[in-house]
């Protein structure tokens, strides 16, 4: 599909602390359209996570403008942001941000209790839904802390599916995982990619970035260059 999903122009953010400026992104220009598959990658500190945070509205810019799903939202407030993020996107977090109190059915379910005016049976039926497309559902009665790493990041996968968010956002989401579960859940994006879902991942490991359609390379803030991550680093 070329239909852009994410539109972002001359986009730029500055930290301030004690006096100082830190230029996190510098007039970044990106477009991702939907049904892609795009890894964000480049070295510790070059702005790929602030630019992550920016896109699924957790973080606003500078300056620039930034388009998702046709709408302007760079200037958003603040409950605004928060409705258009529970709708729009789902995230997954290398950390896996699962409630330890709450039941794997009851994470997957949170973030769908915030949407005003859905009955609680279509929760329930979003949720056994994502459960069963990860291959989680067996385990919707346990806690997060009697599940391994892998299938607590699955799980975490079937939160953000469970709001059928127009793109998932993933965050080194292989981060605390063993080769052989990073794989197994990049294997799952790329399944779930394959299904029709739109994905933007950031990663610092090349063999995951490769998993997606197109890579994208930041360095300073900025973006250097875009396509096959062999070319890209070559031209670093």
């Amino acid at each position: 599909m070329n239909e852009p999903l994410i539109q972002i122009e001359k986009l730029t953010k500055v930290f301030y602390t004690d006096e100082i400026e830190t230029h996190a992104l510098s007039g970044i220009d990106l477009t991702i359209n939907r049904g892609e598959y795009v890894a964000m990658s480049g070295p510790s500190g070059c702005g790929k996570s602030t630019l992550l945070s920016i896109i699924g509205l957790l973080d606003s810019p500078t300056e620039g403008t930034y388009t998702l799903n046709g709408k302007k939202v760079e200037n958003l407030n603040f409950s605004d942001r928060s409705r258009i993020r529970n709708q729009e996107i789902g995230f997954i977090f290398q950390s896996f941000n699962l409630i330890g109190d709450l039941t794997i059915e009851e994470n997957v379910e949170l973030p769908l209790t915030y949407r005003a005016g859905m009955p609680a049976l279509d929760r329930k039926r979003r949720v056994q839904e994502s459960l069963e497309r990860v291959g989680m559902a067996h385990r919707m009665r346990h806690y997060p802390a009697q599940l391994s790493g892998g299938q607590q990041q699955r799980v975490a996968v079937a939160r953000a599916l469970a709001g059928s968010p127009s793109i998932l956002l993933a965050d080194e989401p292989t981060g605390n995982l063993d080769s052989k579960n990073g794989e197994a859940v990049m294997k799952l994006l790329q399944e779930l990619h394959a299904e029709g879902a739109t994905i933007c991942i950031v990663t610092h490991d090349p063999r995951f970035a490769a998993h997606a359609e197109r890579q994208v390379h930041l360095f300073d803030g900025k973006v250097i260059a875009e396509g096959e991550l062999n070319h890209v680093l070559a031209e670093v």
